[in-house]
């Protein structure tokens, strides 16, 4: 079953100027895969969106209330003491563990939200199996568009690809 098709370019110029135009032509499920960042490519791909911030907002907020919560429960409901002549309720002193509580679930969140969004641990992906992609990490540049891709015709999108000069283009299978 094929997963996709994958071009090998030389240098990360050409990568990013194929990118650019897959994305012009219409093509959105494609990666590039390179040794180093290449910072154009982001743009090049257009990949904005990440809901990340929205999950660690929840995480941090969910933190804090349970923080409260807590205190709250433990100082005015489950084990009220007299101290001092402070109202039971002495939210001032709530605050550290709230704040703590906040940045915990914050951090939790957005550790566990990172490997869920980037789809981690995972041992095995499709490209492994391009014979060719083991230089990825060394001095080549690869542009994968997936055959899940409402636009992906395999022998349009091979001439697509071809159209850019790369040092080859191959099959990707599942």
């Amino acid at each position: 079953m094929l997963y996709g098709l994958m071009a090998e370019f030389d240098n990360p110029d050409t990568l990013v100027a194929a990118s650019r135009r897959a994305h012009q032509e219409g093509y959105r499920q494609l990666d590039a895969y390179t040794p180093f960042p290449i910072e154009e490519l982001h743009e090049a791909l257009d990949i904005h969106h990440t809901s990340m911030p929205l999950l660690v907002l929840i995480g941090g907020i969910v933190g804090g209330v349970t923080g409260y919560s807590l205190e709250y429960w433990v100082s005015v409901v489950a084990y009220p003491l007299n101290i001092g002549g402070r109202p039971f309720h002495s939210w001032p002193a709530f605050i550290p563990v709230t704040f703590e509580m906040t940045v915990l679930f914050a951090a939790i969140t957005a550790v566990f939200g990172m490997l869920a969004l980037n789809k981690l641990p995972m041992p095995y992906h499709p490209v492994f199996n391009a014979p060719r992609f083991a230089l990825a990490t060394r001095d080549r540049f690869f542009l994968c568009i997936e055959a899940k891709d409402r636009k992906f015709d395999a022998t349009a999108t091979r001439r697509f690809l071809e159209s850019f000069g790369p040092r080859e283009v191959t099959d990707v299978e599942q």
